[in-house]
C-alpha cells in the first residue's frame, strides 16, 4: 500500500525538517494548576480553582483541593483552563508539503480501500503538529481521501513518537458519497455525462455494499469466510458495531445519502455537509450527527450569501442536529478555534461553539468518557489561556496532552524569535 511504501520517506523528511521541532522535551509528572478559572464545558465554570494532573489523568479539580506532596505547582492566576480542542476532520500527519507528492500519504490507487488505515501513515514529526498545538488543539481526526472508500480515519492525540502512542481510541471508515451534480465551475461535463457518471457510482456503491452484507452473513454462519481485506474491514459497519463516516456536501446529495443510510439501516456520521442548513430539518429527523467545516470558506453556490458557511453549523444546531466543527485542513488546523469563533458569532453562540470543538466531537467518536471536558478521571488534555480561545489575540500559556506538559515551541515561534533578534541585524 502506498501508505506503507512512503511512510519511511515521510518520516525521514519530517525528521529532517523538524529535527528541533519537538525540542525542548515534553515534561511528565504530578502537576497542580492553581488559582485558575476552570471551564469544565460539562459542569459549568469553577472560579479560583485548582486542577491536579497525575498519571496522565485529571486526578482532582475544584476550589478546595489539597495539593499533593511533590506536585509541580503552576500558578494560573489570570488564566482559564479549557479542555483540549478536538478537530473532527483533518489531514494532519498525512501530508507535509502539498506540492511535493512524496510527502503526501492521504490517498491510494483504486476507489475501494476501506482496509487502508490512516493511523499507519501518520508522521508524528510533522511540522504542522507543534504549530497546531500552540492554539490549544490537542486531538484531531486524520482522514484519507480519494475514491469511493478511501480508507479508515483515525483519532490521534498530538503528542507521541509513534502513531500507536498517539492513537485516541477511534477509527472510522470513510465513504465519499457519490455526487449528483457538477464538481464546481471548472467541471465541463454535460448534464447527461454527470447523470451517467452518478448512476455508475451509485451502482458501484450498491454492488459493493451487497457484497459486504453477503460476506457478513457468510462470516456469521461459518466463522471462517475467505480472506478479503476490504470486506473484512466493513464487517463492524455492517453489524452496526461502528459508524460509517459519510462525506457529503450538496443538499441534494445529503437527501440521497439520508435515504441510502436508512435503507441500509446502519449507523453513520455525516462529514462536510456544506449545505446542511438547506436540509437541516431532514438531518435532525434522521438523527444523524454531523461534523461540518471548514467554517472559514466561501459559499458552495455563488448565489448564496457570503456568510452561509459561517452560519451553517448554527442553523443545523438550531434545527436539532448534533454538530461538531472541523477545519478539513493540514497546515491551518491551528485555526480550529477561529472557525468555531465565526460559527459562534453567526448564530451558534459561544457556549455551543466551544462544545462543538470539545465534548460534542468526543461524543460523536464515542470517547466522551476520556476526552472533551475537564472532569475527574478524564485524560489530561487541556490548555491554559489568557483570554477567549476564539479570539486571535489570546495566548495559550500552558498545554497538556495525556498529562505531558508540552513546550509551546514550533517552527513559527522559532522563526519569530530568530528574526526578532537578527544577528547581524539590518542597518538603518
Amino acid at each position: 500500500m502506498k501508505f506503507q511504501k512512503i511512510y519511511t520517506l515521510v518520516l525521514l523528511l519530517g525528521l529532517a525538517l523538524n529535527a528541533f521541532a519537538q525540542n525542548p522535551k515534553a515534561e511528565s509528572g504530578l502537576f497542580a494548576l492553581t488559582n485558575a478559572t476552570i471551564e469544565t464545558v460539562t459542569n459549568g465554570t469553577i472560579e479560583n480553582g485548582t486542577l491536579i494532573i497525575q498519571d496522565g489523568l485529571i486526578a482532582e479539580l475544584g476550589t478546595d483541593i489539597s495539593i499533593p506532596e511533590g506536585a509541580k505547582t503552576i500558578d494560573c492566576t489570570g488564566l482559564t483552563l479549557y479542555p483540549g480542542m478536538i478537530d473532527g476532520g483533518t489531514r494532519l500527519g498525512l501530508s507535509e508539503i502539498g506540492s511535493v507528492p512524496e510527502t503526501n500519504d492521504y490517498s491510494d490507487v483504486g476507489g475501494i480501500n476501506p482496509q487502508l488505515k490512516a493511523l499507519t501513515a501518520v508522521n508524528p514529526n510533522s511540522v504542522a503538529i507543534p504549530v497546531t498545538r500552540t492554539n490549544g488543539v490537542t486531538t484531531v481526526l486524520t482522514m484519507p481521501s480519494g475514491g469511493l472508500f478511501p480508507g479508515t480515519s483515525a483519532l490521534i492525540n498530538l503528542h507521541g513518537y509513534t502513531p500507536k502512542q498517539m492513537y485516541a481510541d477511534f477509527e472510522g471508515i470513510k465513504l465519499q458519497f457519490p455526487r449528483a451534480g457538477k464538481r464546481g465551475r471548472r467541471d465541463r461535463r454535460t448534464p447527461e455525462e454527470v447523470e451517467k457518471e452518478y448512476k455508475k457510482s451509485i451502482k458501484e456503491l450498491d454492488d459493493f455494499w451487497t457484497k459486504a452484507v453477503d460476506y457478513a452473513k457468510i462470516d456469521s454462519a461459518t466463522g471462517k469466510a475467505r480472506y478479503i481485506p476490504e470486506l473484512i474491514a466493513l464487517l463492524p459497519v455492517v453489524r452496526k458495531e461502528a459508524p460509517l463516516m459519510v462525506e457529503v456536501n450538496a443538499a441534494k446529495d445529503i437527501m440521497k445519502a439520508i435515504k441510502w443510510v436508512e435503507d441500509k439501516g446502519i449507523n453513520v456520521i455525516f462529514t462536510g455537509v456544506d449545505e446542511g442548513w438547506r436540509v437541516a430539518d431532514s438531518l435532525a429527523a434522521a438523527k444523524i450527527p454531523v461534523i461540518t467545516g471548514p467554517v472559514l470558506t466561501n459559499p458552495s453556490r455563488s448565489s448564496d450569501r457570503y456568510d452561509r458557511p459561517y452560519a451553517n453549523a448554527g442553523l443545523m444546531l438550531k434545527a436539532g442536529v448534533k454538530v461538531a466543527i472541523r477545519t478539513a485542513d493540514t497546515e491551518n488546523v491551528r485555526n480550529l478555534p477561529f472557525n468555531a469563533g465565526f460559527a459562534a458569532a453567526y448564530g451558534m453562540g459561544k457556549e455551543e461553539a466551544l462544545k462543538a470543538v470539545t465534548i460534542v466531537p468526543a461524543e460523536i467518536f464515542g470517547v466522551a468518557d476520556k476526552l472533551g471536558s475537564l472532569e475527574k478521571g478524564k485524560v489530561a488534555n487541556l490548555f491554559a489561556a489568557d483570554g477567549d480561545p476564539f479570539e486571535t489575540k489570546t495566548q495559550v500559556k500552558y498545554l497538556f496532552i495525556g498529562g505531558w506538559k508540552i513546550p509551546l515551541v514550533n517552527r513559527h515561534t522559532q522563526l519569530y524569535d530568530e528574526f526578532l533578534e537578527r544577528d547581524p541585524g539590518v542597518k538603518k
